[in-house]
């Protein structure tokens, strides 16, 4: 299992196909200002960084390079969670796999969502997906700051489940996911079958690529009985490499 304790998991683009409903949250927000609403093809270049960044998107694609002078993107925000609350998954599905996946996970390994979803609205969303029984913790940011590529809630899932986050393995879609994880120093696995269509400039050779969701299970398949590590055909899952000092 190459020292694997823990598994983090991003939300939108790789347990669930939500898409459609944050399209449609976004579009009854808007609706509700009198704006104009955007197609879903649109919707799913911008999903990723939470609402707070989906509604400048959309803001901006309206009028760019306006400022708010009257706090419509806070409105805005108001109309999206209480879209998003009254109907968690509408429009969403959960990609093909991800449920046969997480009922086999859980039972070795204690698993968490680390996304940039407001936790309440995550939270929303996994129930409604009948997800969230699956999971010791979900956590999203509460300051902008904290939005992954920070590593602060791998950070944080590392202490709220007791495991060194060398030992945890984050497995999203975007870039932002796999460059979190480097950061924090835990391993990774890319998600091709969520919003990112081709493998981030951040996947390397030491990222795992799935091209499934249960392409998961058989990585982290035990070994075969009577074979040591040295006579596995397995290949380790390496650790991501730990950041080099940045300049500020």
């Amino acid at each position: 299992m190459s020292g694997i304790e823990a598994i983090a998991f991003d939300l939108d683009g790789t347990l669930v196909d939500t898409a459609g409903g944050i399209a449609h949250a976004l579009n009854s927000a808007l609706a509700e200002a009198g704006l104009p609403a955007f197609n879903e093809r649109t919707v799913r270049t911008w999903i990723g960084d939470g609402p707070d960044a989906l509604i400048a998107r959309a803001l901006g694609a309206h009028e760019p390079g306006t400022a708010d002078p009257h706090g419509l993107a806070a409105r805005l925000r108001r109309g999206f969670d209480a879209a998003t609350l009254q109907a968690p998954m509408q429009g969403s599905s959960v990609f093909d796999g991800v449920l046969q996946l997480l009922a086999t996970l859980a039972a070795r390994h204690p698993l968490v969502v680390v996304t940039n979803k407001p936790t309440p609205l995550a939270r929303a969303v996994l129930h409604a997906a009948g997800l969230l029984p699956h999971f010791a913790a979900v956590l999203g940011p509460e300051t902008a700051e904290q939005r992954k590529p920070s590593p602060h809630l791998l950070q944080q899932a590392g202490e709220v489940l007791g495991v060194d986050t060398r030992s945890l393995l984050m497995v999203g879609d975007a870039e932002g996911d796999i460059a979190a994880a480097r950061a924090a120093g835990c391993r990774a696995a890319w998600a091709g079958w969520g919003y990112t269509p081709h493998a981030p400039a951040s996947v390397s050779t030491r990222v795992w690529r799935l091209h499934t969701p249960l392409d998961l299970l058989a990585r982290l398949a035990p070994e075969p009985r009577g074979h040591t590590k040295n006579q596995s055909r397995r290949t380790p899952c390496p650790p991501v490499e730990s950041p080099r000092s940045r300049s500020s």
